[in-house]
């Protein structure tokens, strides 16, 4: 990939090193070697045309408004946007770019492995083997569910959300869904369409969280609708950790009313309710849904051509603002 002559990037997370490679071939890229990165850009004297960051570098108001006045583009390495305040980066002209796509497939991977893992008891199994108190095989240990034959429902059937249906099919699952309105039958492939999160949660044994975090949707899964799911489900969750209200869920997985829980991503990550840590029907993973290689270079890559093309003044289609 050659150089783009003359756009300075300052690069604000770290990231693996062939994605790094990939933004010191492509710009003119500084990386950030402090604990603050910002205030380094800001004090680096140098004119900076760009700023590559992730979920651990906040672009508020207020981080935005102290932006070296040359910055014209934020490329978040992400697909959410919710550590960016779209309005005032719209209000100072600023361009931004996410990182849509590239990595559904890891997601949608991630998303059976947490069904598996909260199905086959992981979380109980895993310790147990590696506290070496694993005696030997018994008829009685350890007997979870398989997922065969059971009902899937995915609230947010968007690329991700379609990706996760049709590797469950694999396993013979029937697939509910419920999204702001109702796909194409092309897309649906079958799945069937349910007008509320309350409609589908009643009927489905497992239930995963695909959507963005939204007004509409942050606290969707909160007491009233645990109380009105089908007793013994199975909730994962690989979107947004404030979907889910933690007192409600802690609740119903401690009565048994949800069976079991995979979680990827939780409200105030990294730190996680601690009555969490407490529940052996609780498998969880620190937020590694699109940690994989392919989709980590997928990520810079969307990035760089996103950049390239907005110098060359064509549409992107990873534009966000």
């Amino acid at each position: 990939m050659s150089r783009s002559d003359g756009f300075k990037l300052f690069v604000a997370s770290r990231f693996i090193e062939p994605v790094e490679q990939a933004f010191a071939a492509a710009f003119e890229s500084r990386f950030a070697e402090t604990k603050d990165p910002l205030a380094e850009l800001r004090t680096a004297g140098i004119a900076f045309d760009g700023v590559a960051f992730s979920l651990d570098v906040s672009m508020r108001a207020p981080e935005i408004a102290a932006l070296p006045e040359g910055v014209r583009v934020l490329a978040t390495y992400s697909v959410g946007t919710d550590h960016i305040d779209l309005a005032a980066a719209r209000a100072r002209g600023l361009a931004v770019f996410n990182t849509p796509g590239v990595l559904a497939d890891s997601v949608a991977e991630n998303a059976l492995f947490l069904m598996l893992g909260a199905a086959r008891r992981g979380q109980e199994a895993i310790e147990m083997i590696r506290q070496r108190a694993w005696h030997g095989w018994q008829p009685s240990q350890l007997v979870g569910r398989q997922l065969s034959g059971r009902t899937l429902g995915i609230f947010g059937m968007g690329d991700i959300g379609r990706r996760i249906a049709a590797r469950a099919r694999a396993f013979d699952m029937r697939i509910l869904y419920c999204n702001r309105k109702r796909l194409a039958p092309t897309l649906e492939a079958g799945a069937e369409y349910r007008e509320s999160i309350a409609a589908l949660a009643a009927e489905v044994d497992v239930l995963v969280l695909a959507c963005p975090a939204t007004d509409e949707t942050r606290g969707i899964v909160n007491q009233g609708l645990l109380a009105a799911a089908r007793p013994g489900l199975i909730l994962v969750n690989i979107a947004r950790g404030d979907l889910v209200v933690d007192r409600a869920l802690i609740d119903a997985l401690q009565s048994g009313r949800v069976w079991a829980a995979g979680l990827d991503v939780f409200a105030g990550e990294p730190a996680i309710h601690p009555e969490y840590f407490d529940l052996k029907n609780v498998f969880m993973v620190p937020h590694i849904g699109s940690a994989t290689i392919e989709a980590r270079m997928g990520m810079g890559r969307i990035l760089i051509e996103a950049i390239e093309a907005w110098r060359r003044g064509e549409a992107v289609p990873n534009r966000v603002v």
